[in-house]
């Protein structure tokens, strides 16, 4: 990423902070961010917190709240660590579905193969831009009642059949780190039509605190149930303090304003890296639709272990920065901290995960790339 945080943006805090007593603590500008988003998303209600993880974590929460016996949720093994650290953390059994060459998502028809009446939650991600839903994937979701959660973080303006992802879920999560198509520094958001959930999440983002219900009736039964409690200080969770502050909220709302464009500029990019990279040696057969791309994928079409290294070789000579295995460091099946709960050499399970975790790997995208540094940057990897 380069200048994911401009000027302007800078000049909105310091407005702020030259008040006389300004607040810093979250108040009225997260809550018109969380309004703003709601409206940009197409949803009803958004929670503001400190980061990605963090809105993955109160997902879970939620869900633990629904079902607190535990159970199953389907996870992909390519995504970020806290999309399977925060199922466990949550009591629920990780169960693992290899991706979609086209989307890095999990794969909808093996999703479906894997529904049963254990399953609590299919735990979606969006990986880097692709849209990984399907309209099959979402009408058996519905006839059997599944809820779908999605992870948005690194797919922010992305579409399903023209309507924003992260709409179309219970619940949906995004981040918005310093890399992603829009930055808070840190923070991330917790979406849902959802009118209970709303205000679980709005609890359990505060330590459990019912104060931080907008609910009136809800805040009344609590104090009526609990007479000898301060009304200020009950606690109906064992909860979090996972909240952002001013400073998010006014990053946040600044750089709002320019995230379509920013997504319309990372779709040229990546349509322009797509056509001048090697076919014969890269995939390039993505799902385009709806994208909203978060970086360059580059994955060999075969298995190549000379070429790979030879490959890694070439990008680090010429300064490209990449990560090897795509988001999250590839297989998450691999991890140690997974070690003892899933089987020995589970990661094999999932043959198109294994590829891109040894075979794959991502570059940064980013509004502010030049076409001429994108060709070089072809030029670069077609030498190999």
């Amino acid at each position: 990423m380069r200048n994911n945080i401009l000027r302007e943006d800078l000049d909105a805090v310091i407005a702020h902070l030259q008040q006389d007593d300004p607040i810093l603590t979250h108040g009225a500008n997260v809550r018109a961010f969380e309004q703003e988003w709601s409206a940009w998303l197409g949803v009803k209600y958004s929670v503001f917190v400190n980061a990605g993880a963090s809105a993955n974590m109160l997902s879970m929460a939620v869900l633990k709240l629904r079902h607190p016996e535990g159970g199953e949720v389907l996870v992909p093994p390519l995504a970020w660590v806290s999309d399977v650290a925060t199922v466990l953390q949550n009591g629920f059994t990780p169960v693992f579905v290899d991706i979609c060459p086209q989307t890095l998502a999990m794969d909808p028809q093996q999703i479906i193969s894997k529904l049963n009446d254990r399953t609590r939650a299919v735990f979606l991600t969006h990986v880097q831009g692709f849209d990984g839903l399907t309209d099959e994937l979402l009408a058996e979701l519905e006839r059997r009642g599944i809820p779908l959660i999605e992870d948005v973080c690194e797919s922010h303006g992305a579409t399903h059949n023209g309507k924003r992802l992260g709409s179309f879920g219970w619940m949906s999560n995004f981040s918005f780190y310093y890399a992603h198509h829009m930055s808070t520094i840190e923070g991330g958001m917790v979406c849902t039509n959802d009118p209970e959930v709303y205000q679980q999440v709005r609890m359990l983002r505060s330590h459990g605190m019912v104060r931080e219900s907008t609910d009136d009736q809800l805040k009344q039964h609590y104090r009526e149930s609990n007479p000898e409690l301060n009304p200020d200080f009950i606690f109906a969770y064992p909860a979090y303090n996972v909240r952002n502050t001013e400073i998010g909220g006014i990053m946040g709302r600044s750089q709002l304003k320019r995230l379509d464009a920013n997504v319309e500029r990372r779709t040229q990019n990546l349509l322009r890296f797509l056509n001048r990279i090697d076919k014969n040696r890269y995939r390039t057969d993505f799902k385009l639709e709806g994208s909203s791309n978060y970086a360059f994928n580059l994955i060999l079409k075969e298995a190549d272990d000379v070429f790979v290294e030879r490959l890694m070789k070439a990008m680090r000579a010429a300064g490209v920065e990449f990560r090897r295995g795509s988001a999250g460091g590839g297989n998450q099946v691999r991890q140690p901290y997974l070690k003892g709960i899933v089987p020995a050499d589970h990661y094999l399970q999932f043959p198109q995960t294994e590829h891109v975790h040894f075979y794959g790997f991502y570059i940064g995208n980013f509004p502010d790339l030049a076409d001429a540094e994108i060709d070089a940057l072809c030029d670069i990897l077609n030498a190999v």
